[in-house]
């Protein structure tokens, strides 16, 4: 689609937002896509300039100016335990993923120098995935299983030899404000709870699946905690990996 009929498109979502729930939510994801490609178009052209090509400190910039999009939106971040991600040392974040919107609350809380980990077909999205390159991610074909084990082993490795512990970071739901089952997209609060450090001193490839099990018990029992939900519906918090450095 022609650049112009993308503009008429969105225009016209824009005339029916008094009038359709529908149309507002279609035009707020319209939106979000758009500052997103227009904000790595952007980001691109400020890390050429300053830093010359691709340096895991770009990510930097990119989250100063991604951090913006909340404004724009009337969304509220509430962090706990931020001081928890000032480490010195290599660790493993990894944080529950729900919606287009997760990269904003990443945003909030990426620390410094933080490697990223990332599919590969994002790598293709034109100035997207132009600014994620020149931000250090490391993409994984996840067509090729020996590829991507190869990083996550690597990744292994280093938690081993490195004494690399895991941090779990966990945003609340988002169904309050975001659903896009119901097209609803409003104003809301995500709360972001950073939970204490999960050591994998002394660990072998044999208790990784205790070490995944601990994880993922810790990140849904904090998810349903500081979303106000039982535990009963069944919502579920699935982890992505972001190793950081």
């Amino acid at each position: 689609m022609e650049p112009g009929s993308w503009l008429s498109a969105l225009l016209l979502l824009l005339l029916l937002l008094p009038l359709s729930r529908v149309a507002r939510f279609y035009a707020k994801v319209a939106l979000y896509c758009a500052l997103c490609v227009a904000v790595s178009v952007v980001a691109s052209a400020i890390c050429l300039l300053r830093n010359g090509g691709r340096t895991v400190d770009n990510m930097s910039i990119v989250s100063w100016l991604m951090r913006s999009f909340k404004y724009m939106y009337g969304l509220r971040f509430k962090v706990k335990g931020q001081e928890k991600l000032d480490v010195d040392r290599p660790c493993v974040i990894i944080s529950n993923h729900q919606s287009i919107l997760d990269m904003m609350g990443l945003m909030e809380v990426l620390p410094k120098r933080c490697v990223q980990i990332a599919k590969r077909e994002l790598l293709f999205l034109g100035p997207v995935g132009l600014i994620m390159y020149l931000g250090g991610v490391y993409f994984i074909n996840r067509q090729r299983s020996n590829t991507a084990m190869t990083v996550m082993a690597d990744l292994g490795e280093r938690m081993v030899r490195e004494n690399v512990p895991i941090l779990p970071v966990v945003y609340s739901s988002f169904s309050s404000f975001y659903d896009t089952r119901t097209k609803l997209f409003t104003s809301g609060t995500i709360t972001v709870q950073v939970l204490d450090a999960i050591p994998t001193s002394g660990l072998t490839q044999a208790d990784i699946p205790t070490l995944v099990d601990t994880c993922y018990q810790a990140m849904r029992s904090t998810f349903f905690h500081i979303s106000n939900m039982p535990q009963e519906n069944g919502a579920t918090a699935g982890p992505a990996v972001e190793p950081a450095q």
